[in-house]
């Protein structure tokens, strides 16, 4: 017995172990950017779509549940946020809370509706109601259309932080980033999260066991909406407006691209993939519409080379828990 015992606590013990190395290791190089002379901005806008791939990470990788209409919680998180602090005056802190509630209503309201399909048919519902929100803003007269809620203040948080500063704004997004990428890991490991990953493997057999599996999905469904539109809600900091892009489909399709590039059902895979896809829009720009297909033309190589992802084929090689 004490062989048997000596043997499991590594197999139990490691993976935490791995996961919080790693943790450490990303807050570290996160923590001293500003002193590397890196653009504070692409950072900080990889820091967002890192916390939005990571949430969408959270219904699939762990639930099983294929959404295409997460763009509707970032866009919408992204208009009541900067409608919140241009025409209503709030301060930011209370500018984030709004927005991020307002997707999680979201939330509430369409998980109630899409949760009740499964497959490819949940995405093509998650789908339509996206661009049903879509063609509500490009007409309601708060979002000003076409041209977007521009302008919008920074403020200070909390009364004194200064977010003009870009140093200042970094950390800011930093900690928002790290509150929310540690919410997501609590939520995987426990037993949410355990109950979760059994409705992913095989459904029928969870319900067998008693679990309301609907009720743990639309959980997670409101959980992982909440954490997008928070993403939402600190991108506005960032790029000072919100648009009808945040809304489309195609951010959708590239909040999938993010997370399958850098590693489907893994922890830090979707950090990894938004900052891969954020690069490659930011430095090749210069090549305007051939973009997209240069980003077709990685995603197809990672697919074929790299079939668990960036992360994921490296956590297998080296069996560690990433």
């Amino acid at each position: 017995m004490t062989t048997i015992t000596e043997n499991a606590i590594p197999t139990t013990r490691r993976p935490v172990r791995d996961e919080m190395i790693a943790f450490l290791v990303m807050t570290g190089l996160l923590l001293v950017v500003p002193l590397t002379g890196v653009y504070p901005f692409f950072v900080m806008q990889g820091l967002c779509f890192a916390l939005l791939a990571c949430a969408f990470n959270l219904l699939i990788g762990y639930g099983g549940l294929l959404s295409f209409g997460h763009a509707m919680f970032l866009g919408t998180a992204g208009y009541v946020t900067a409608h919140a602090l241009k025409v209503w005056g709030l301060p930011p802190e209370l500018g984030i809370v709004t927005g991020t509630l307002a997707a999680a209503a979201l939330g509430v309201v369409t998980g109630l509706v899409a949760i009740r399909r499964q497959g490819i048919y949940f995405a093509m519902i998650t789908l339509a109601l996206s661009q049903l929100l879509y063609f509500v803003y490009l007409q309601t007269p708060f979002t000003h259309g076409e041209d977007g809620i521009q302008g919008i203040p920074q403020g200070q948080l909390f009364g004194f932080i200064k977010l003009g500063n870009p140093t200042t704004l970094y950390y800011v997004i930093l900690v928002g980033f790290l509150l929310g990428f540690l919410v997501i890991y609590r939520a995987i490991n426990s037993p949410f999260g355990e109950v979760l990953k059994a409705i992913r493997e095989n459904e029928p057999r969870a319900i067998s066991l008693g679990y309301k599996t609907d009720h743990y999905k639309l959980l997670a469904y409101i959980l992982s909406a909440t954490l997008a539109g928070f993403a939402g809600s600190l991108k506005v900091f960032v790029a000072q407006n919100a648009s009808l892009t945040d809304v489309h489909w195609t951010m959708s399709g590239e909040i999938v691209l993010m997370t399958l590039v850098g590693g489907l059902g893994t922890i830090y895979g979707p950090v990894v993939g938004a900052f891969v896809i954020i690069a490659m829009q930011q430095y090749l720009a210069g090549f305007g519409q051939w973009v997209t297909v240069i980003q077709g033309a990685i995603f197809v190589i990672c697919v074929l080379t790299f079939r668990r992802g960036v992360i994921g084929e490296i956590a297998h090689y080296f069996k560690r828990s990433l």
